[in-house]
C-alpha cells in the first residue's frame, strides 16, 4: 500500500502541488530541509519535477509545477521546492491545535462508503473499550461497534499524527480526567490501573 501527503501551494505565481511519497521508507522518514543543488537530484516528469534526496530516509518530493517547468533551470526548480519548506515552517511555528470534541448526542464517527471505512467527526474520540466472546477487542462509538481492525483503519485518517490516550471509567466519558505527571505506583501499574 502506497501512502502520502498532497501540498498544494500557490508561490512566484505558480500553482503546484508537492505529493510526499513513503512507500517503503521507515514508519517516520526523516525531515525535508532547505537544501542545495549537491544535496538532491531533480528529474522532470511532464509538468513535474521530482526532488530526490541524495541522503537516504528522506521522502521523495513530486513538485507539480506546470508548463513553466520546462523553462527552469535546476536551480530555480530547487528555490522554489525551498520556498514551500519555508511557506511549510511558517505555517507550522504559527499554528495552535485545538482539538474539537463533537457535543454529546452529535454522532462522533461516520461511514466513509468510498474508502469502505469509518472517519472522525472530530479531535476527539468518546470509546469504551470492550472485547467480545472471543476475547477480541471491541471499540464502542456512539452506537457503533469497530472491530481492532475497522478501529485501526479508522486511526489511519490521522496518519502521521500523534495521539494522547487517557483511560476514564466508562461513566465518565464526557469529562477530561485529572491529570498527574509522574511515575506510577507500583502496585497499580496493570492493565486495571
Amino acid at each position: 500500500m502506497e501512502w502520502g501527503e498532497i501540498w498544494p501551494w500557490n508561490a512566484v505565481g505558480i500553482d503546484f502541488t508537492v505529493v510526499i511519497s513513503f512507500l517503503g521508507q521507515p514508519m517516520k522518514p526523516k525531515e525535508r530541509y532547505i537544501a542545495r543543488l549537491d544535496e538532491v537530484t531533480i528529474t522532470r516528469e511532464v509538468d513535474s519535477a521530482v526532488i530526490r534526496y541524495k541522503e537516504a530516509g528522506i521522502l521523495t518530493t513530486h513538485l507539480k509545477i506546470g508548463p513553466e517547468i520546462a523553462g527552469m533551470s535546476d536551480e530555480a526548480i530547487l528555490e522554489l521546492f525551498n520556498d514551500t519548506l519555508r511557506a511549510q515552517a511558517k505555517l507550522a511555528a504559527e499554528y495552535k491545535h485545538v482539538a474539537v470534541e463533537v457535543p454529546l448526542g452529535s454522532p462522533q464517527i461516520k461511514h466513509f462508503a468510498r474508502g469502505e471505512q469509518w472517519c472522525p467527526r472530530g479531535g476527539v474520540l468518546r470509546c469504551l473499550v470492550e472485547d467480545d466472546e472471543n476475547g477480541q477487542l471491541v471499540v464502542g462509538i456512539d452506537d457503533q461497534e469497530l472491530s481492532l481492525q475497522e478501529f485501526g483503519r479508522m486511526l489511519t485518517t490521522y496518519a502521521g499524527w500523534g495521539m494522547r490516550i487517557e483511560f476514564v471509567p466508562d461513566d465518565q466519558l464526557h469529562r477530561r480526567p485529572a491529570l498527574e505527571v509522574r511515575e506510577p505506583d507500583p502496585e497499580n501499574e496493570s492493565a486495571e490501573g
